[in-house]
């Protein structure tokens, strides 16, 4: 970077591709495409150069402001990512109650175990976005701001005056995210509805849900973090990288329903090449075929079945004993399911894990999701090794996030989530 200016407070700099500045005090820094020349890049806009980035230098994402006004899952959940590759994210709550995530159950001291998890590592900002006075307040970190997620209906942050344009208007190179659960446009952007409602709406749900008698709900809310959490950081990590080539920031319209089709890439193109499309566990994928399916054992465990190619399939069906002519399971899907099923529930899980373990076959014991975290492979990976604190001091393994080891911010000792508005003092002057 070029240096044009030295300050009292700090040291600016010019990015050499856009020309924005850049300023620097000690490890802080403070990226605006507003920033003047002026005596006020001692004290931007009111908002203190050495309380505004605060990460460990070096992290990929270090120098970078998030403003979150997000709640629930898939913003916060977004959020975590950035903040744990050295971001700065900085919740904008409302006064009083904060975020409903706050107050989900089971508590974990102030706060629910869920909130805990969601938001290591960030700050707090408790402010009433309808309140002019308040709104004065804000105006300088989204002037300063790199990134902005929300998180509401379409329309609400514009009668907020804090929606893309008027935030562009003073800092174009604004990266703005909004994750809804249909997108900005399109006949249903103003519908309400959840994770199970967008998984039903685009079919993904009819793969698998199982019968009229005992419908099966599936087991994560894949819309808000596959569908929202995950394509709101890969586009907002696209976008900084675009700015950094050509000075200019972006809209990004994240639509969690759009973001489930990729799911369905096997039915796609199943269904639109052959005209065969699969329906409620009859597929290769869902429960059609014998190779790939869910068996109960003797006490009442399960084994994963994925034996889809045919050298694991010939391991598997040795290690269980099935009778030649059902191998050829080609012939009769069914019937091969019904000899598996018989051989598998005739033996424990302790009985067949080793079995399978030693033949190498894709086959394996579903484990409780305790029995999973005292898993020693997980365990020599270091995936709990970091810790999230609250407020009392009380220690739990963090969430682990899909951010490299070797990406991550590094700050001694454990994280917590912010006490509601606990950095108002910090960040506004």
């Amino acid at each position: 970077m070029l240096k044009f200016q030295n300050r009292a407070s700090c040291m600016i700099f010019r990015h050499p591709v856009s020309g924005f500045p850049r300023c620097v005090s000690g490890s802080s820094e403070i990226y605006s495409p507003k920033m003047r020349n002026s005596a006020e890049n001692a004290n931007i806009g009111g908002v203190a150069p050495s309380t505004i980035r605060s990460n460990v230098v070096g992290s990929p994402l270090d120098g970078i402001l998030v403003l979150d006004f997000s709640t629930l899952l898939p913003g916060p959940m977004a959020g975590l990512l950035l903040a744990e590759a050295g971001a700065e994210v900085i919740k904008i709550e409302r006064p009083g109650a904060g975020e409903d995530m706050r107050h989900y159950q089971p508590r974990w001291g102030e706060n629910s175990a869920s909130f805990n998890m969601l938001n290591r590592g960030k700050k707090s900002l408790a402010l009433d976005l309808k309140d002019d006075r308040d709104k004065a307040k804000l105006q300088p970190l989204a002037d300063n701001a790199d990134v902005i997620i929300e998180q509401f209906r379409p329309g609400v942050m514009a009668r907020l005056g804090l929606d893309y344009r008027n935030v562009k208007a003073t800092n174009p190179g604004i990266v703005y995210c909004s994750i809804t659960g249909y997108g900005q446009t399109g006949p249903k952007r103003d519908a309400a509805g959840h994770d199970l409602n967008y998984l039903g709406d685009t079919g993904l749900l009819s793969q698998s849900m199982g019968t009229a008698e005992s419908p099966v709900l599936p087991p994560a809310l894949f819309a808000d973090i596959a569908g929202g959490a995950y394509p709101a950081v890969m586009n907002i990590l696209l976008a900084l990288r675009e700015r950094d080539r050509t000075g200019e920031g972006a809209y990004l319209d994240i639509s969690m329903s759009d973001n489930l089709f990729p799911f369905l890439f096997w039915t796609l193109g199943n269904g639109q090449a052959a005209g065969q499309w699969s329906g409620n566990g009859d597929s290769l994928f869902t429960g059609g075929s014998p190779r790939y399916q869910i068996y109960a054992t003797a006490d009442g465990k399960f084994i994963a079945v994925a034996a889809l190619e045919h050298k694991f399939w010939e391991a598997f069906t040795d290690v269980i004993g099935l009778e030649p002519d059902l191998r050829h399971d080609e012939k009769n899907p069914a019937a091969t399911i019904a000899g598996v099923t018989g051989l598998i529930a005739g033996q424990t899980a302790d009985h067949w894990a080793p079995l399978f373990a030693a033949a190498d076959c894709c086959a394996t014991v579903v484990r409780t999701v305790q029995e999973a975290l005292d898993e020693p492979h997980f365990r020599a990976r270091g995936l709990f090794d970091a810790a999230v604190i609250n407020n009392e001091g009380d220690e739990m393994p963090a969430l682990p996030v899909p951010v490299g080891r070797s990406l991550r911010a590094s700050p001694d000792g454990p994280r917590g989530a912010p006490a509601l508005g606990a950095h108002n003092g910090d960040l506004i002057l």
